[in-house]
This record gives C-alpha cells, structure tokens and sequence, in this order.
C-alpha cells in the first residue's frame, strides 16, 4: 500500500492498529481498498496474526529487520517528508537508531568524481566527525561518499549508508568491502526491498532521507548538476545548518557547490571548524569509556571487559527488551542507553533484532 491508501484507512479508522483489526466490511468503505486489496488483506492477517509486531518480530522478505512507520523507534523526521518511506531495511548496528531519530548525525554529501582536494577533505571529514562521536551519513556512492564513510571506518567511527539498492545489492560492484565494513561497524539503510529493481530515481529520492536523518549537511564539491545540491535544498528547506567547502572557482566540479556560498552558506575551511560548532557527538561518550587503544580503534575491536554500567544493561535486559523498556528499567535517557548497547553490540554480548529490541549472546 502507498502512503494515501495508508492515510486513508488511518482517517476511517482511527489509527493503523485499528485499522488492521477491522472487519473487512469496515474496510470497502475506504477509498482505494477494492475486491483485491481487501483479499491481500485477508491473507496478510492470516498470516501474521492479529499483532504481527509482538513478540519474535517478523523479517518480512528482506532477509534482515525492517522498521516501520508504526514503530515507535521510525524517526518522526521521515513522516514530516511529502514522501515517506513505507519501511526502512537495515542492516548493522541497531543502537545506532536511537541517534538518528533524534537527528544526531551529520551527512557529508558530493560529487562522485571529485577532485584529489575534495577527496582529502571528505575523508578528513569522516576522521574528524569520528573522532568527535558523530555517525557520519552518506550514499555509499563513488567519489566523495566513498571517501567521508572511509575516514570515518579509519577512525573507528559508526558510518551509516543510506542506498538506492536493496542491501543484498552492492553499486557501485567495486564497493563490496566498503559496504560490508559499513554494515558490520555502522548501519546499513534503504527504502528498497529485496528483489527491487535498481533504477536511477531511487538514488535521488535516498537525499530525502540522509538530510531527514541529520542534525547538519556538509557539501564538499559539486558540479551544477549533483544530487548534492538537491540535498543543499532540503538542508534549506528544513533549517539545517549548511556547510560547503570553498574550492578553485576555475573547476567545474566545484561549480555547484561554490554557487551554495554565493547564496549564503557557511564555508568550511577545516574539519576542526565544525567540530568546534557542533561540540561533542552522541557517542563521544562511548568512545571515552571504551578505553580503546588505538590499534584496536582501527579494527574496530572494543575489549570484553565490562563496566558496571554495561553489566546494570545486561541485568536489566535479561532474555530480551526494547529499548523504552531499557530506557524505564534503567531509568536513563535514549541517548545514554543507546550508547552502552552500541558497547555490547560491538563486544558480542547483544544482538539487535527488528523493532529496537535486543537479546544477550
């Protein structure tokens, strides 16, 4: 179902959950919802039952979690877009979900065939926004995405990718091992569910979300034509703090987004400069604690040896929990709880599973 049959059935019956429940007779009413909709319906209920969300949640067909609208976990920043994801296919890190419906990340965005100067700088980037505890959003694709989740996997950091592809597709193909070591130290993000068609528009539309999920959009270089400029516009459009990084006004990659600064975006001469705007990430803590020398930091590899906090998680967790049941058993915010389980997480010790829930290993 799209989002106005979707919107239709909430209106006529409440809210979604209702929705599910009511008697097919109910349902003809709502517009869209002919013979064969309602059929679909019929075998969908009687295939996941009458609370399809409880319990062992259900992977659908996507071999890996899927976050819903429904879900209290679905950032609410993607529901205020004129064009809301049904289901968002992830893979990675599920701690790191937390950060990103409060907005707490920075996208770093360009061309895919950039300058060796804009190649530096978006590495540069990732290393510095790492460092700092910022999860660093990008699209995986060529050029200076490429390069932003790079220095951010050299410094340990939680890079997260939002793809045009289903996650069991990998574009660009010479990208395979960047996106599995961003799935396995980060977050893996689409709208496309597996079997989907690659086709152009899906990587435009990803925009819309790598800006919806971030706290501030940083455009490295840019020619005229560039997705990353419709990324600037959102940024605009939502009140987004918007950096770009002046280059030679002789280079045609850089046209686009030099033309940002003419209309009033903030230069970024250095990585440092907006470290010290932005102050510490969200998990500027966690990287703290860990303690972590700095080999280890570049594996990725956080020792087992737990503190008291994480060991209070653990006890609080016990077969299994969502994260508002953390949240209540811990007495603690999103933000701090968050960052402990992304220590479990990457210890071993817990396993994230659809819906925000975990399980101890």
């Amino acid at each position: 179902m799209g989002w106005s049959r979707l919107t239709a059935l909430e209106r006529h019956c409440g809210d979604l959950e209702a929705a599910w429940s009511a008697p097919l007779e109910r349902l003809a009413g709502v517009p869209g919802m002919g013979r064969a909709v309602l059929l679909q319906v019929s075998a969908h209920r009687q295939r996941w039952g009458p609370n399809p969300l409880a319990g062992a949640r259900p992977k659908f067909r996507s071999g890996g979690p899927v976050l819903l609208p429904g879900d209290p976990a679905f950032p609410s920043s993607l529901l205020e877009l004129d064009r809301p994801p049904l289901a968002l296919h992830w893979r990675g890190h599920g701690a790191l979900w937390p950060c990103l419906r409060r907005r707490l990340a920075v996208a770093v965005v360009g061309t895919r065939r950039p300058s060796r100067h804009g190649l530096a700088m978006a590495r540069a980037l990732g290393m510095a926004l790492a460092e700092a505890g910022w999860p660093v959003v990008s699209g995986l694709a060529e050029g200076i995405d490429a390069a932003a989740h790079g220095g951010c996997l050299a410094q340990a950091g939680r890079p997260v990718a939002v793809l045009g592809t289903p996650l069991e597709r990998t574009y660009p193909r010479h990208h395979g091992s960047l996106q599995r070591q961003v799935g396995e130290r980060g977050l893996l993000i689409t709208e496309q569910a597996a079997g989907a068609g690659v086709r152009p528009g899906n990587f435009a539309a990803r925009n819309r979300l790598q800006v919806a999920l971030s706290r501030a959009v940083v455009v490295v270089e840019c020619p005229q034509a560039s997705g990353a400029l419709h990324s600037a516009s959102l940024a605009w459009d939502q009140g987004l703090p918007l950096w770009v990084v002046p280059a030679d006004a002789g280079k045609l990659t850089a046209t686009g987004s030099n033309r940002l600064l003419a209309q009033g975006a903030s230069p970024l001469l250095e990585p440092a400069d907006l470290i010290r705007q932005l102050g510490p990430g969200p998990l500027a803590d966690a990287r703290r604690s860990a303690g972590t020398p700095a080999s280890d930091l570049r594996s990725g590899v956080v020792p087992l040896s737990l503190g008291r906090d994480q060991m209070e998680l653990l006890q609080v967790l016990g077969p299994g929990a969502c994260l508002e049941e953390l949240c209540s058993g811990l007495g603690r915010p999103a933000p701090e709880v968050a960052s402990l389980l992304l220590d479990l997480e990457l210890a071993g010790r817990v396993l994230a599973e659809p819906g925000l829930s975990w399980r101890p290993l």
